[in-house]
């Protein structure tokens, strides 16, 4: 990256920022609005070929916006996709930040349930539909997690860092949980999102971010049908 790339990305990006952050609040207000209007996905969501095609066109789509926002910047840069400075401490994190919220899951779970609030993991195992299986989980395991950081930790973080780091991690970390347009599961959604910022202030790297991420969803998946 040059020296005027790198001076542009350590000042503030109002315009691009402003587009970012109306993507956000977009997606917050879509998923709310489907929230309160009671559309329930069906209970079979997970084994369904059509969830995995508009989980396909709905990633694309906002892919799609984020790459139109960071255009005219150096994308690896701007998305974080660069290796972190110390393979071993990023991998370290990992685990520590999995542990932080299952644990942090476990004691909310003592209050209130935000489990099933999502509706998004099936209730048990039907064999004879593996295959649409075996698609959604590779859209919730792999397609939304890299979409997702890249969105929050990748481009929402460089957009916010110039304000501070602790700005960027708990903005996006926020926004993260209330682009999910939920009620009960907002407060670890958003906890989620702050470990997964600091994750990136570490290592300044969106890659830990991702592996966190799916590693989270691929495990509450995983556990739904086998337990």
């Amino acid at each position: 990256m040059s020296a005027v790339e790198s001076a542009t990305l350590g000042r503030p990006l109002p315009g691009r920022l402003t587009g970012w952050l109306i993507l956000v609040l977009a997606l917050t207000a879509l998923n709310y609005a489907s929230y309160f209007a009671g559309a329930d996905p069906p209970d079979d969501v997970a084994y369904r070929y059509s969830s995995s095609i508009g989980a396909v066109i709905q990633f694309g789509i906002m892919l799609g916006i984020l790459l139109l926002i960071a255009r005219g910047l150096p994308l690896r840069e701007v998305f974080a996709l660069r290796s972190p400075p110390s393979w071993g401490r990023a991998l370290g994190l990992v685990p520590l930040t999995l542990f932080a919220v299952w644990g942090a899951s476990l004691v909310y779970a003592q209050f209130l349930d935000a489990g099933e609030e999502q509706g998004l993991v099936p209730d048990d195992w039907d064999s004879s539909r593996a295959g649409a299986f075996a698609a959604y989980f590779a859209s919730v395991t792999i397609l939304a997690p890299v979409v997702e950081e890249l969105m929050y930790r990748g481009l929402g973080f460089t957009l916010l860092a110039p304000y501070g780091t602790g700005v960027a991690i708990l903005v996006t970390g926020v926004l993260f949980g209330a682009a999910h347009g939920l009620l009960i599961a907002f407060p670890i959604l958003s906890l989620f999102g702050i470990l997964l910022g600091w994750v990136r202030s570490k290592t300044e790297s969106v890659y830990p971010c991702i592996a966190v991420h799916a590693i989270f969803n691929a495990t509450a998946l995983t556990v739904s049908v086998t337990v």
